[in-house]
């Protein structure tokens, strides 16, 4: 959620040279590695105003795709961890009291379509029911939210866009996302990229030799083909820039693969002793 001291100064007058979204502006490029044509389609989505659906695996990059664009359109970017105790309260706004009297306080979602930036909101089918009814006049030509609490209809700004991203691979384990909701949304899909894209992106953000990374993608790729025994999810990109980080900071990379890989991924004892035997053949 929002800064409260921030909020309620929006909501209070601000001079009018003051940016309501400051604290939500990226400051540093974060860096991505294009793997397709997805940057040339958000543009396109953007352009048409369409709201935007990234869908794929946990630790693919679909967060640091947002970042990215987020700094590429010079867009404040309000990100919100969906949970299963997150309402379309929580995101729309509530009315608070305080010594000074009641005020209504903008959420997260409406900060972004009051005054104009990204809303991401991240793994988008964890949270409760009644936020993909709040979702759906935003998502389509209407582009307003309705405050219900506070008595108003609020209308998109130019420069809102709305984006939301889940795991296809959670579907059963969680609700499912609606044919309605699903349909009003341009999707993106993301995987892990091809090895030597990968290795690429371990060498840039894990500080790691070429060497290292090509090791690291092969355990990847080993741990991902244990899908079908067990394994829910194989290591992905986000661990393998974790266990290259740990290597450099001391570990053996026998060490910082079982700490960053083999141990998080499962739980199962059956699993977990595999795991480690395919650390131990990898390194």
């Amino acid at each position: 959620m929002p800064d409260r001291r921030h909020t309620e100064s929006v909501h209070r007058g601000p001079p009018l040279n003051v940016d309501p979204l400051a604290d939500w502006r990226l400051t540093e490029e974060p860096f991505y590695q294009p793997v397709g044509h997805e940057i040339a389609a958000f543009d396109a989505a953007r352009t048409a105003r369409l709201p935007v659906l990234l869908k794929g695996p946990t630790g693919c990059g679909k967060t640091r795709f947002v970042e990215h664009m987020a700094w590429r359109l010079k867009l404040p970017l309000i990100t919100v961890a969906c949970h299963e105790d997150l309402s379309a309260g929580d995101l729309a706004g509530r009315w608070l009291l305080d010594a000074q009297g009641t005020h209504w306080m903008d959420g997260p979602l409406a900060l972004a379509v009051r005054h104009g930036g990204l809303c991401y909101l991240d793994e988008f089918m964890e949270a409760r029911a009644d936020t993909t009814v709040l979702l759906h006049p935003l998502a389509d030509t209407r582009r307003v939210l309705s405050l219900e609490r506070h008595g108003e209809l609020l209308h998109a700004h130019r420069n809102f866009q709305l984006i939301v991203s889940y795991n296809p691979g959670y579907q059963g384990l969680h609700r499912e996302m609606k044919p309605s909701t699903r349909q009003r949304f341009v999707a993106l899909g993301f995987d892990y990229p091809d090895p030597p894209v990968e290795a690429g992106i371990v060498v840039r953000e894990g500080i790691a030799s070429p060497e290292l990374a090509e090791q690291l993608v092969q355990l990847a790729i080993r741990t991902r083909r244990l899908r079908d025994e067990g394994l829910m999810e194989g290591a992905s990109t986000r661990m393998l820039v974790h266990a290259a980080l740990l290597a450099r900071a001391g570990l053996s990379p026998h060490d910082a693969a079982l700490r960053a890989i083999a141990e998080p991924l499962s739980d199962d004892p059956d699993v977990g002793a595999a795991l480690r035997a395919l650390v131990r053949a990898s390194f």
